[in-house]
């Protein structure tokens, strides 16, 4: 029974003396903080623009940030009460591919990695003529357009003027005629 206490009583001890060290180790590993970096647009074409936001770092804190991607180093400053911001420009010559984002804080502690995708798009060209001019009058001018040109009723309108002047052309023969033999 003695042997049982004397083993209880090494295992406390054991227990005790190695407790303030993982408390510390875990202090210590609580420091370097990880997280992650949100890239918008996560699609980008070489030359475009992205904004970058983390909140690894704290609240008033400041970072920097690199990718193989981007033309200079990106500053991170506090954004509206929510992590960090930054702006950072792809380079012209970036290559398509996934490139990988890395946040250092200012202190130290704390490392923060995100994902950029470059993608060469190609020159939209225009597939149909460019309606153009005046704000909405390009829309008006084909709608009148539309309505233009010799249609059925203006045939009808025509053929029945034509028809009058006929009627008043051999009326007015008709009169003379008549005024001759008198």
């Amino acid at each position: 029974m003695r042997s049982l206490h004397l083993t209880f009583c090494a295992a406390l001890a054991a227990g005790a003396i190695s407790l303030p060290a993982s408390a510390a180790l875990a202090a210590t590993a609580g420091d370097d903080r990880t997280g992650t970096v949100s890239v918008s647009p996560s699609r980008v074409s070489p030359g475009g623009e992205v904004e970058l936001r983390t909140d690894v770092c704290g609240k008033g804190k400041s970072a920097r940030g690199n990718s193989e991607a981007f033309a200079s180093e990106a500053r991170f400053e506090p954004s509206d009460g929510k992590g960090l911001f930054a702006e950072a420009r792809i380079r012209s010559d970036a290559a398509p591919d996934d490139y990988e984002v890395w946040v250092t804080c200012k202190d130290g502690h704390g490392k923060a990695t995100g994902t950029v995708t470059v993608v060469h798009h190609s020159r939209p060209s225009p597939v149909a003529p460019v309606r153009a001019g005046g704000g909405g009058t390009a829309v008006l001018a084909e709608e009148a357009v539309a309505d233009e040109g010799p249609g059925t009723r203006h045939e009808l309108i025509g053929l029945g003027l034509g028809a009058v002047a006929a009627v008043a052309v051999a009326f007015r023969s008709a009169r003379r005629r008549r005024s001759g033999l008198h």
